[in-house]
């Protein structure tokens, strides 16, 4: 056996009428498309439903199998009444993991992990509570295997779904697979995120590949319209794709609609003989672009890439490298090396004034901080470096402004200032549209409440990636 089918489903709880109760109408093709898919997952007869839910314990690096009791209600939603009881699939859970373990991808249950330290409680969330409302209203004669997806690269989560696969195919059971998430969260102005004119963009390019099963091209889409868009179900779908490599896949999109600002899709995804793995390739694809990359860093990212590579495994300072322009070593600024892995923050540590003699030693310091003393993340390991990427950031000083009509996020980064509390915010950022947005950022990093009076600075960079 294998897997039978797989669901791409949207979660939000307003489509439960004992939650919703009128306002339910607002999602009506949305309730009946998933209704659709309960009555097809009544006909296929799994043994085993495996859910993928984004709100769940997500953790950076690996996914999180649910492992405590799989009850739950939807009672913080105002309906207590509404509440499920499952049996897990134990046998199906150990499999994955230890399939999960030989390969190499990150996998945790949530028995191993002290949930209570990142305040999750242990009974299934919302991500899975609201797909599987509308398929047991037909049939809930499965046992469950709920998990969360991992803030890991799209290739890894491909790599898992697959596992699943190689799980089901071990234990000749029969599986479904359920994508739980929503597209973008700023499709209106009132959304919950709220709006970019870029979102419904995102939403339309996705389903339109989603209707190919063009995978490939939706590891193409930009990052920076996937930010933009704000949605929580990309690395959901990534899981449940993986799970269908190798297999022809016959797509179909049975809804898509956008109330309260959100993009809610139902899709089916139904094997239909024996494909081609892409795995390869998309692994493939992720070391040419880390490499075009490298190849084509400037002096000044290749300063910070080679002085934080240097240290992690060297543990010192390296020697600056002698065809260093001559405008680092003789000119002063504020400097801030940014670095990601897989399209994430890993570190970013900066300074908006020189403190240094020059800004080749400004990168230098501010490289090694931002990888191993950036407060928000664990010290950069050996065995990350090939994976990371850099952009250095220089500054011009900052000038006082009296307006917020004289910011542009494109342009200026933004500084604002309240006694000894200050924020900043670096200019042109992914997901960063206007100075409103610029603002509010700055003033929850700074810590000062949007009513007080603080002050306004601005300054350029030029941006080296």
């Amino acid at each position: 056996m294998g897997i039978l089918s797989a669901y791409l489903m949207p979660h939000p709880p307003i489509m439960v009428k004992e939650v919703g109760g009128r306002e339910t109408q607002m999602t009506t093709s949305s309730i009946e498309a998933a209704k659709e898919v309960g009555r097809e997952i009544r006909e296929l007869a799994p043994d085993t439903m495996v859910l993928i839910s984004p709100h769940g314990p997500v953790f950076q690096d690996a996914v999180c199998i649910y492992d405590f009791p799989l009850k739950g209600s939807l009672s913080s939603f105002g309906a207590p009444g509404v509440k499920m009881e499952f049996q897990s699939d134990e046998d199906l859970k150990r499999e994955i993991c230890e399939i999960a373990q030989k390969k190499g991808i990150p996998a945790v249950k949530s028995s191993e992990i002290h949930l209570s330290r990142y305040g999750t409680r242990q009974e299934l969330d919302h991500g899975v509570m609201v797909p599987i409302y509308f398929v047991t209203q037909f049939t809930s004669s499965f046992k469950l295997l709920p998990m969360a997806y991992g803030l890991l690269p799209y290739e890894d989560l491909y790599a898992f779904g697959r596992i699943i696969r190689e799980a089901a195919e071990s234990l000749d059971k029969k599986v479904v697979i359920v994508a739980s998430g929503d597209l973008s969260h700023r499709l209106t102005p009132d959304a919950p995120a709220g709006y970019s004119p870029h979102a419904k963009d995102f939403d339309l390019k996705l389903i339109s590949l989603l209707k190919g099963f063009d995978v490939e091209a939706i590891a193409a889409l930009e990052p920076g319209l996937i930010e933009k868009a704000g949605e929580c179900g990309l690395r959901s779908l990534w899981i449940m794709m993986g799970a269908l490599d190798g297999y022809k896949v016959q797509p179909r999109v049975l809804s898509y609609e956008g109330p309260f600002g959100v993009g809610y899709c139902v899709a089916a995804f139904h094997p239909a003989g024996k494909g081609e793995s892409i795995l390869k390739k998309l692994y493939d694809r992720r070391r040419e672009e880390i490499e075009k990359r490298r190849k084509n860093e400037d002096a000044y990212v290749r300063l910070a890439r080679q002085t934080l590579e240097t240290y992690v495994k060297e543990g010192r300072m390296p020697e600056f490298p002698k065809d260093l322009p001559e405008e680092m070593l003789s000119e002063r600024a504020g400097v801030f090396v940014s670095i990601k892995k897989h399209g994430e923050l890993r570190g970013c540590i900066g300074t908006f004034l020189p403190t240094k003699k020059n800004i080749a030693e400004e990168i230098r310091q501010n490289a090694i901080s931002a990888g191993c003393e950036d407060p928000r993340f664990e010290p950069v390991e050996p065995e990350e470096l090939p994976e990371l990427t850099y952009s250095v950031d220089v500054l011009t000083r900052p000038e006082p402004i009296d307006s917020p009509d004289k910011l542009d996020p494109k342009r200026y980064g933004v500084i604002v200032r309240k006694g000894f509390r200050s924020g900043l915010l670096l200019p042109d950022l992914e997901g960063v549209d206007t100075v409103e947005e610029q603002i509010s950022i700055a003033l929850r990093k700074a810590g000062i409440s949007p009513d007080e009076d603080y002050k306004l600075e601005r300054f350029e960079v030029v941006r080296h990636y």
